[in-house]
């Protein structure tokens, strides 16, 4: 990382801090750094830039993509192989952490499906409420023709979404819910709501959400590390990190 602040002086290191570059920079050549050694067979690099490409001629991608990115062969063959180079490197670096790091989460991966119907006027809430609950008219249909907001277009059904989207208030409700169950119209925030959980589905630590909780444990990594490096960077670079002045109105 030291050579970036010889390739780039410092009034090159400061416009780049300035304009929002410099993270996103050092990121990138932290990655490049832990996964360029990661060597992968023919077979699966010609895999990954096919797929890279779509259905693209592998000329006509390549043509574009100096025309639109400036990019040679090899800056294309590197984009296209990055992604499994980091998929190797998270299996062997992070994935032992993996399943404590789904333990961890695994409260905000849980999903669910609730039918949702809000309104303004608390006393039509009851009534509705009571209207389904004796199966005089179905969720779905109240939902339509009374919300007030946008689950109006999906007569009231949310999700699959994490349970942590929704609001603090509804998300401690809906876990606490039995699936099926209709609850009680209840004030949140300036609406009266009237939900019922349809589904919930309990974040199971599989092959996929192993790769997904190493991949975090991998930018948890990179951006700790950035922070350090961009200080070192720029200490030794001897440029100015302070805040801008305000801008004067004069």
């Amino acid at each position: 990382m030291n050579e970036l602040s010889t390739t780039f002086p410092p009034a090159a290191l400061d416009r780049l801090r300035q304009r929002n570059l410099l993270r996103n920079l050092v990121e990138h050549e932290i990655v490049a750094e832990a996964v360029g050694a990661i060597a992968l067979s023919e077979e699966e690099q010609q895999q990954a830039i096919a797929n890279f490409g779509g259905k693209a001629d592998p000329e006509a991608l390549a043509s574009q993509m100096a025309r639109t990115h400036g990019w040679t062969r090899d800056d294309l063959a590197w984009q296209a192989l990055l992604p499994l180079r980091i998929q190797r490197y998270c299996e062997e670096h992070h994935a032992p952490k993996a399943e404590a790091r789904f333990l961890q989460r695994k409260t905000q991966l849980d999903q669910v499906v609730y039918s949702l119907l809000r309104i303004q006027d608390g006393a039509l809430a009851r009534e509705l409420y009571f209207q389904i609950a004796n199966g005089e008219a179905s969720f779905a249909q109240l939902a339509g023709q009374h919300s007030e907001g946008p689950e109006r277009d999906s007569s009231g059904v949310i999700g699959p979404k994490p349970l942590t989207s929704a609001h603090p208030q509804l998300a401690e409700r809906l876990r606490t819910a039995q699936e099926g169950e209709l609850l009680e119209p209840f004030r949140l925030v300036n609406w009266w709501v009237v939900v019922r959980l349809d589904r919930y589905i309990h974040a199971s630590f599989n092959e996929a959400t192993a790769r997904q909780m190493a991949y975090e444990l991998f930018q948890e990594w990179v951006q700790e590390e950035a922070t350090l490096r961009i200080a070192h960077l720029l200490q030794s670079a001897g440029t100015s990190s302070s805040p801008a002045s305000p801008i004067s109105n004069g």
